[in-house]
């Protein structure tokens, strides 16, 4: 193993591995539905479909590991700012980070592009939990010690739980988890307004969409706390303790919160949706076992062959995502391949998807052959 190899491979590794799945891997697996017609297939994409309410499928995990792995980098990205006593240079990194990750999420959920005012929506998509969490754990992480960040997750899960448990407003709360009940929910409803995801106007009357249930404004408490395991485990991999030691401890804490995660979710359901705290606990754990796993095999071991096809997308993972979000290529696929529809039925949806995925990583795999590594 080299010992001087000084790059967490395995982190760019893990994010390409997600981002892979995200804006490639789903899409064309779904697209096999109508082609290979079978239970077993449609019982296999349960792994690529989210849960509707209640529950975790490791498609769920996608979201929280994109931005779990936001808070990994922390450590590495922020560490030589801590000690300096004028942090204005970083400050406006922050906020920096924070603007671009807001006007790219508007860009991807809220049509922004479109130019609509109707369709413009101030909350709603990862890229905006990731700027939330993101602005808090830094600062968290500039001017705390670990162990004040650790009990402000606590704090910050348990003012959750408390919130959703206790307060009684309208019908809403008061521990009502469900879809029409939630205190989540009301939240949304009474702040973003007509500003929320699928709502519209309506002879002067804002109309909630029946089918829209994400949460943003008091499920930010818990996005702050998903970034901010990812800091965590950051702090962990940047320390100097024995390499062994990094991937046990990783793997540990993973279990732990993985069982503690579904033991509180016998009283606060397990929901994605919502970002309740049990969720929290379960998927940063998940996420805690895959970075100790990645890191293991990656950087502990030193089996890196074979894995750049990952990191063309890993080192551009907001380039990823946004390709796949904003700009629709199948009109190259439909063109190169026009009249074929005819001749191989469903089929050519599955062509049309696997040439946008190729398309995506031909322009990610030429910026990564010239270095060219877009970040906000």
């Amino acid at each position: 193993m080299d010992t001087n190899y000084k790059r967490l491979e395995s982190l760019d590794v893990l994010r390409g591995f997600d981002l892979f799945c995200l804006v490639g891997l789903c899409g064309f697996l779904h697209s096999l539905r109508p082609v290979i017609a079978t239970s077993w297939y449609d019982s296999f994409l349960w792994n690529f479909s989210h849960v509707a309410w209640v529950g975790f499928s490791p498609w769920d995990l996608v979201m929280p590991l994109f931005m779990f792995m936001a808070g990994v980098s922390m450590p590495f990205a922020l560490s030589r700012y801590k000690n300096d006593p004028d942090k204005w240079a970083v400050y406006k990194r922050i906020v920096k980070r924070v603007i671009l990750l807001w006007i790219f999420g508007m860009m991807c959920q809220g049509n922004l592009l479109g130019l609509d005012p109707n369709r413009v929506y101030l909350f709603s998509n990862t890229l905006q939990s990731i700027a939330v969490g993101y602005l808090i754990s830094a600062l968290l992480f500039l001017h705390a010690r670990p162990s004040v960040q650790v009990v402000t997750a606590f704090c910050l899960l348990i003012a959750y739980w408390a919130a959703m448990q206790f307060i009684s407003v309208d019908g809403y709360g008061g521990g009502d988890y469900t879809k029409d009940g939630n205190l989540a929910e009301w939240i949304d409803r009474m702040v973003l307004g007509r500003f929320r995801d699928g709502a519209v106007v309506d002879a002067g009357q804002v109309v909630f969409s029946e089918i829209y249930r994400y949460t943003w404004i008091l499920s930010s408490l818990n996005f702050v706390v998903t970034v901010l395991t990812g800091v965590f485990a950051g702090q962990i991999l940047k320390s100097k303790i024995d390499q062994k030691r990094k991937w046990q401890w990783l793997l540990g804490i993973g279990v732990a919160m993985v069982v503690l995660g579904w033991l509180w979710g016998m009283q606060i359901p397990v929901i994605k949706k919502i970002w309740t705290s049990s969720m929290v606990l379960v998927s940063s754990g998940y996420c805690f076992l895959l970075m100790g796993l990645f890191y293991y095999w990656i950087d502990y071991k030193g089996h890196r062959k074979y894995l750049t096809w990952l990191k063309v997308y890993g080192m551009n993972s907001i380039v990823a995502y946004m390709l796949a979000n904003v700009i629709n290529f199948s009109c190259i696929g439909a063109s190169l391949f026009y009249g074929l529809e005819q001749y191989i039925g469903d089929l050519y949806a599955c062509l049309m998807k696997l040439s946008t995925v190729l398309i995506i990583y031909g322009i990610l795999w030429l910026l990564y052959k010239h270095k060219i590594f877009l970040k906000v």
